[in-house]
């Protein structure tokens, strides 16, 4: 039922990417989200029954769950137990430790900037598949135009404010809500750009959106 391609070289070279910046010092919270796997079991409930956004939610959980004992097999010095639950956060043991989903209701931004927030952490570095975020859709439009700098009130303004399962927006509506009232930034970029992305772990300039 799980998907016949993962990609093998990319979490290889994300291995090695993570791993060396823990040697120089680097601790990482790593939150995964549900991608297509999550979409595939959403959609193949919905084809089946009239399924709520609980339970479709509740797949898309299982899927960033299936994601995280992925990545935290993968990535040494990892701690063991996955953050799956956001309102019990626990001591940081670990150079590196993984988190999932939680509850339905939102994304995996939320959880991320849920545990930004309990850390001290004063932003968080989203990294999917869009390198920006975009004045429309980039997919369908060839004419989208980046942003290189949002407040939260003018993201918040281009987005829809409601959840849906799904939901495609670079932060999901309720993760921007709690990032504008705690005050915590956001770093959108393509998340298969590594050398894009330690750019951005380094504060060194990088391509992307921020949002604050």
């Amino acid at each position: 039922m799980y998907p016949e391609h993962i990609d093998i070289e990319y979490f290889r070279q994300f291995k090695k990417f993570i791993e060396k910046l823990v040697k120089r010092g680097h601790r990482f919270i790593i939150v995964t989200g549900g991608g297509k796997l999550a979409r595939n079991y959403q959609n193949a409930l919905s084809a089946i029954v009239r399924a709520d956004d609980w339970n479709k939610d509740m797949v898309g959980i299982q899927a960033t769950r299936a994601n995280a004992y992925l990545l935290r097999g993968i990535l040494k010095d990892s701690d063991p137990v996955v953050i799956n639950e956001t309102d019990k956060p626990k001591k940081i043991k670990y150079p590196i430790t993984v988190g999932s989903g939680d509850t339905p209701g939102h994304s995996t931004d939320y959880d991320s900037i849920l545990l930004a927030d309990f850390y001290g952490a004063n932003q968080v570095i989203i990294a999917g598949k869009p390198s920006h975020v975009f004045d429309k859709d980039f997919v369908h439009h060839d004419d989208a135009k980046p942003f290189d700098y949002l407040s939260w009130k003018e993201y918040r303004a281009i987005f829809s404010k409601k959840w849906t399962p799904g939901f495609g927006s670079p932060v999901d509506p309720i993760g921007a809500k709690l990032a504008e009232k705690k005050g915590i930034k956001a770093i959108i970029i393509n998340g298969r750009d590594l050398k894009n992305f330690e750019r951005a772990i380094l504060g060194k300039d990088f391509k992307g959106t921020v949002i604050s």
